[in-house]
């Protein structure tokens, strides 16, 4: 889109830093005119925060809920509706300002929700479906179901419409729709406006003569702003960009009097580091490189890894020497596995706009070749110990199949059939043992370790009560390392033999960072748990706007 400037068009300028804490931040950000109200931390240890609209030194809300989702300040700006708890049953919760006091919004379970514009109604979200409800919770009606997931949902100021962000449940994509107060005619604004979809997050000016939200377009995230009829529903012109910076704009919110735009300014930059048992602490692994999805070969003399945040696929020698790029964009590589011999590498492709796909391609480089042809979410590949086979399973929330449509299958590569590992109903992210004898995979939930034992053909419990995410091998097979979520993150091992559980180090307060806001932990050929260290830089930002 080529840009001119022009006196009629909305123009936002002179970035002003508000906040200085180098914490990771979480959209929504909120505004009672005073002060602003923002989310730090990660997505499993989250804090609700405050920062004086002019800037100065953030302060955390004090209240004794765990992990909130902020989601929106009520009209009377006097109220914060939060979420408590994982998808799918969260609660909403109501806090008082500036007392902090807490109320529970009735039974309500919702993913997401907004204030209706006069206070006596809210609108949440529950799966694919949006319901409205009074502010107590009772009388709660479905208004419409989207092709998607719905999120960010925003009245306009008149209460007479409302918009969300739409994300496809096959490739990922979101989108801006709009949907009447009736819940009639759910459907997309800006159709075609993205080559690929990538519009959220969006919300009115206080006037209604605008709708700003963030969109990413070749690699960077901006903000724009369309300009809305007073008579239809839809706005009359193309979107107009309001940021150009170096940094990408997340999250916008325009301040009450319609003058300034906050943004969260974010640059991503990571740190490969491993846990040092000797000293205790995390040193610099491969360099420092900025990098995830770290594999060794079995020789222990190449790794192969994914560079971040740009998504390429790498390989080259430990120390560095004979570095070959192997994938370009669009490809998005992800979790990459050498081959026992060494040869090949099996990764698959999460680029928007298709099914993730399983690619396998040679050490040396050139074509990759798909491993299956199929519209499906394929993910986490992983090489039998001979070589001949892959094991792999489907993506649940792009795919939202049941429970029991997941599974662990295997590809035999020298036929190519497919086949399901008997019993693994409602089980995903499988790995392989080294030595061949075992696989490990994680339940729907991912509340337990499944282990799979080939002499026997039966699934035991290997780790539960734990939200587990990255799962590895230790190199003798004998044992699982795994990444306990929640208050106190930590990185724990689980021998086989007994099922005993040890912790290896506490994770605390440690920042991480890697694809789409996923944690990676993954494992150096001593078993030393290494993972990407967040070393970019997220902060709100004031500008100057002007609408006109």
């Amino acid at each position: 889109m080529v840009m001119r400037w022009n006196a009629t068009l909305p123009q936002a300028s002179n970035y002003v830093q508000i906040t200085n804490d180098g914490q990771p931040k979480i959209g929504p950000l909120l505004t009672d005119g005073l002060r602003l109200y923002f989310t730090e931390g990660s997505q499993n240890h989250r804090t609700l925060m405050q920062v004086a609209a002019p800037g100065g030194e953030s302060t955390a809300l004090t209240n004794p809920l765990e992990t909130p989702h902020l989601l929106d300040i009520a009209p009377n700006r006097s109220d914060l509706m939060i979420g408590l708890g994982e998808p799918p049953n969260p609660a909403l919760w109501m806090v008082s300002l500036p007392a902090n006091g807490l109320r529970r919004m009735g039974d309500v379970q919702a993913e997401d929700a907004t204030w209706f514009p006069d206070g006596r109604e809210f609108a949440y979200v529950r799966g694919k479906d949006l319901y409205r409800a009074r502010n107590d919770g009772a009388e709660g009606r479905k208004l419409a179901t989207f092709p998607g997931i719905p999120s960010w949902p925003r009245w306009s100021p008149d209460g007479s419409r409302l918009r969300v962000t739409v994300t496809d449940s096959i490739n990922g994509f979101s989108s801006l729709w709009e949907v009447s107060a009736d819940g009639e005619m759910p459907q997309p604004i800006l159709a075609g406006w993205n080559r690929v979809p990538s519009e959220c997050c969006g919300s009115w000016t206080p006037d209604g003569g605008y709708f700003v939200f963030q969109a990413t377009r070749d690699g960077k995230t901006e903000i724009w702003a369309i300009r809305e009829r007073r008579v239809l529903a839809f706005s009359s012109s193309q979107p107009v960009r309001l940021t150009a910076g170096q940094m990408n704009s997340l999250a916008p919110m325009v301040s009450q009097n319609g003058k300034k735009l906050y943004v969260i300014g974010e640059q991503l930059r990571g740190e490969l580091v491993r846990y040092d048992a000797r000293s205790g602490g995390f040193v610099a692994c491969l360099a420092g490189i900025s990098a995830e999805f770290v594999d060794f070969s079995r020789d222990g003399k190449w790794v192969t890894y994914v560079s971040f945040p740009d998504r390429i696929l790498w390989r080259s020698r430990i120390d560095g020497t004979e570095r070959l790029q192997l994938t370009a964009p669009p490809v998005q590589a992800t979790m990459p596995r050498w081959s026992p011999d060494g040869k090949r590498i099996a990764y698959f492709d999460a680029a928007p706009g298709k099914p993730w796909e399983i690619y396998l391609i040679s050490a040396e480089g050139g074509k990759s070749q798909p491993l299956l042809n199929e519209p499906r979410n394929q993910m986490d590949p992983n090489w039998s110990p001979d070589g001949n086979s892959v094991i792999f399973s489907y993506f649940p929330l792009f795919d939202r199949v049941p429970p029991e449509k997941l599974g662990v299958y295997m590809v035999d590569l020298r036929t190519r059939n497919v086949k399901k590992l008997p019993g693994s109903d409602g089980l995903w992210v499988p790995r392989w043992s080294s030595d061949g004898f075992h696989v490990v995979a994680r339940s729907a939930d991912s509340q337990s370790l499944m282990l799979f034992d080939f002499a026997t053909q039966t699934w035991s419990e290997l780790a539960k009560d734990v939200y587990v995410v990255p799962v590895n091998w230790s190199a003798d097979g004998r044992s699982v390392v795994y990444v306990r979520r929640g208050a106190q993150p930590a990185i724990l091992r689980v021998a086989i033999a007994d099922r005993k559980v040890e912790e290896i180090v506490s994770l605390g307060d440690l920042r991480q960072t890697g694809f789409r806001g996923a944690i990676w932990t993954g494992l150096t050929p001593d078993d030393s748990p290494m993972f990407l260290r967040d070393t970019g830089t997220q902060e709100i930002y004031a500008l100057d706007l002007q609408m006109r």
